[in-house]
């Protein structure tokens, strides 16, 4: 049986700014992408699958605010829900991701 490949953020939502993607003239990368705090978290590339705790991602085309301004929205997200249900037991909570951000 084949392992099923964790997709990003990036690759889910098909926004255009990941590591490996082409950016539009005048876009920037997602601070998602370059995150290295978080790399390997929930089998993610960099804060690919923790973009909810990274602070001034670009959902929807905007910047987010900080974790405590953007939760309520990510709870609702549908990659958030794709992770949640995939990690199952194996799901890290925010607030040990932000202490692991904090710590490094």
């Amino acid at each position: 049986m084949q392992k099923k490949t964790k997709l990003n953020c990036w690759e889910v939502m098909d926004c255009g700014r990941g590591p490996d993607l082409p950016h539009k003239v005048g876009e920037k990368i997602c601070p998602v992408a370059i995150e290295q705090r978080l790399h390997g978290v929930h089998g993610g590339r960099r804060g690919g699958r923790a973009c909810w705790v990274v602070a001034g991602t670009m959902c929807n085309g905007e910047p987010q605010g900080v974790f405590t301004e953007k939760y309520g929205n990510c709870k609702s997200c549908k990659f958030y829900i794709q992770v949640l249900q995939e990690e199952g037991h194996n799901f890290q909570l925010s607030m040990n991701l932000l202490k692991q951000m904090k710590e490094s």
